[in-house]
């Protein structure tokens, strides 16, 4: 019996990868927790003491947060999906990668559309990810045995 053997070398690895996931995404769902509870405190003390310069930025840092936020909890259901699956969710992860995008573009601070070449990055980003997008979507549709197998029979 060889202790390092392909079999038990690769169910460490694999054990080793899923113990890790494990631990970062409860560390993932405690900084989501803490950042949504800020979120939510620093919100409220403002509008309470009418503290709110919406028109002045405000809204933008807001926006940011919030979306900030947003991107975090799609990775974290990306963590959850691997855990479930023992597959990366190439879908997920093109998801979060156009909020991510999404957010950039919605709080570029004002002037910022004077520059050409940022933003044509944007949007060759966007349209990249949409087509990697539209192209996993397309190539899901057709007969898939993991999926099918996994799908409920109409009653």
């Amino acid at each position: 019996m060889d202790l390092l053997s392909d079999k038990r070398f690769l169910g460490a690895i694999h054990s080793y990868e899923r113990q890790l996931a494990k631990i970062l995404a409860v560390l993932l769902a405690a900084v989501i927790g803490v950042a949504t509870i800020e979120l939510v405190a620093q919100s409220a003390v403002k509008v309470v003491t009418w503290q709110t310069d919406w028109f002045d930025g405000g809204l933008i840092k807001l926006l940011d947060r919030l979306l900030l936020i947003f991107i975090a909890l799609e990775v974290l259901q990306n963590v959850v999906a691997y855990l479930r699956d023992q597959v990366v969710q190439i879908e997920l992860v093109l998801l979060t990668a156009i909020t991510a995008v999404a957010r950039k573009v919605i709080v570029l601070p004002p002037g910022t559309e004077d520059k050409a070449p940022l933003m044509l990055g944007f949007g060759v980003m966007v349209v990249a990810l949409a087509a990697a997008y539209w192209l996993i979507r397309r190539a899901g549709q057709g007969p898939n045995p993991a999926r099918d197998a996994n799908a409920q029979p109409s009653a």
